[in-house]
């Protein structure tokens, strides 16, 4: 996957809200809060930054931009964490780990017969 560099405006659920917070009349009486949703991938981004609705939808669009890329970027480091444990896992053990292993399995199998062994006479 690649970075998404422009939004699909097809893909994006947008609506509006009452802001809260400081911003006075404007804010209590104007829907300058924005929600933007990106369909394909339920990601949702909220702003009610500014008492423009205008400057809230541009920073929406920057915001969900950020988000849409980040989450690539994520699937992206995943791959690759994937196939680099894939890689560790089928790479030949070098040869004193191999030795090692068998001298600590003979231990642990000469134990486990010892067990069964003993006469309390």
């Amino acid at each position: 996957m690649e970075p998404i560099i422009r939004l699909n405006e097809s893909e994006l659920e947008e609506t509006f809200e009452r802001s809260s917070g400081p911003g006075g009349q404007n804010v209590n009486k104007t829907s300058t809060k924005v929600i933007l949703r990106h369909v394909p991938t339920g990601i949702s981004v909220t702003v009610q930054d500014t008492r423009s609705q205008a400057q809230n939808r541009e920073l929406a669009r920057e915001r969900l931009l950020k988000a849409l890329n980040e989450r690539v970027r994520e699937h992206k480091e995943q791959v690759r964490a994937e196939r680099e444990l894939e890689r560790r896992r089928k790479r030949q053990r070098p040869r004193r780990i191999k030795v090692k292993i068998l001298e600590n399995k003979k231990r642990r199998g000469v134990l486990k017969r010892e067990r069964g062994r003993r006469n309390f006479d």
